[in-house]
């Protein structure tokens, strides 16, 4: 069952909830519960700070009792759902393209996958650094969180003109359009949205299960498959790590290893330039990594990552509780990714 418990907002900036008598971090998604405003009696789902979840430092508001049973209108014609058959079922208006479009887009736009949602600002902001005045969006995935205005990254790359729109795609849901697959969010991209390149990745709060496949970072792998169905050029952005305290995750993640052996059809995956320099040496030789990872299938190639210039950009320079400087390889990856990306557009 839900871990549902009764709470009343004693605070907006941040939200907090108290929670038989204990005043806990709280998030409520405007879109589907509405507003909320202390004094507020809500209900909360408890159970990700309850687990300890790393990704999960707060509880999500459920519904607000005191405001939040009267919202709530269907527009007219529409009939597609999203979290179906769920409490938080709601009805949304596709951006896939009629019946009778072309098979596969008249426009080719090449489309980036990435690890995890960590690599989202590093790349967008590299892509821009290489290919200003293009519309580039970034299309969200399950594997991580679903909510589309769950991410400060991207409404922060929104802000800054470095994100042009923002399709998630079932299961997430509540960007700028929503979409039922990946294909068609990617077909959409290319034709109605006017995208010049699309990324594709999970929302914040990676799944993870110390599993060989049982990752967020599985959704890579559809999304690749679904830019090669539609015929449009692929790249790779690798997960990689010198400070991970997870062996499994340093050098080349097990993540990036597993979708590279799983593909059925070839990508390029960029790689930082002066890549040894950053590699640990506990992962093994990087070149000999690289080499067994794309096993002839696959493309490296080799792009430099403007750590400095990205260090200096105010965006986001932290992750897994460690900064830029504590683990350059991590950051260094997507940025040569979206310098990889940049390099189809000009």
């Amino acid at each position: 069952m839900l871990k549902l418990r009764r709470g009343m907002v004693v605070g907006t900036e941040p939200l907090e909830v108290e929670v038989a008598g204990e005043r806990r971090r709280a998030w409520a998604d405007a879109s589907m519960v509405g507003a909320t405003e202390v004094g507020d009696e809500v209900i909360v789902n408890t159970a990700a700070v309850d687990l300890g979840l790393g990704s999960g430092g707060f509880d999500v508001v459920h519904v607000n009792l005191t405001r939040g049973l009267d919202g709530g209108e269907t527009p007219p014609g529409v009939h597609v759902m999203k979290l179906n058959y769920t409490s938080l079922q709601h009805a949304v208006d596709p951006v896939e393209e009629p019946v009778g479009s072309e098979a596969r887009p008249l426009r080719s736009i090449p489309v980036l996958a990435l690890p995890l949602h960590g690599h989202l600002a590093p790349v967008a902001w590299a892509a821009g650094q290489g290919a200003p005045d293009t519309r580039i969006g970034f299309v969200q995935a399950g594997g991580g969180g679903l909510p589309g205005s769950l991410s400060r990254d991207v409404a922060e790359l929104r802000e800054r003109g470095q994100l042009a729109d923002h399709l998630t795609v079932a299961p997430s849901y509540g960007g700028d359009g929503e979409a039922i697959t990946l294909v068609g969010a990617l077909h959409a991209a290319a034709e109605s949205r006017g995208w010049d390149a699309a990324i594709v990745g999970a929302g914040p709060g990676i799944l993870g299960s110390e599993t060989r496949y049982g990752h967020g970072g599985m959704a890579a792998l559809d999304a690749a498959h679904a830019a090669l169905a539609l015929d449009l050029p692929c790249l790779l952005s690798p997960r990689m790590s010198a400070g991970d305290p997870r062996p499994r995750h340093l050098g080349l993640s097990h993540h990036t290893r597993s979708v590279l052996e799983l593909l059925l059809g070839g990508v390029e995956v960029p790689v930082p330039a002066g890549l040894r320099a950053l590699w640990p040496e506990e992962a093994g030789d990087p070149t000999a990594v690289i080499s067994g990872a794309v096993s002839g299938l696959h493309r490296p190639s080799e792009h430099v990552a403007d750590l400095d210039g990205y260090a200096a950009s105010g965006l986001p320079t932290r992750t897994m509780g460690r900064n830029l400087d504590e683990d350059r390889l991590f950051f260094a990856a997507p940025l040569a990714a979206g310098a990889a990306l940049a390099s189809k557009l000009t």
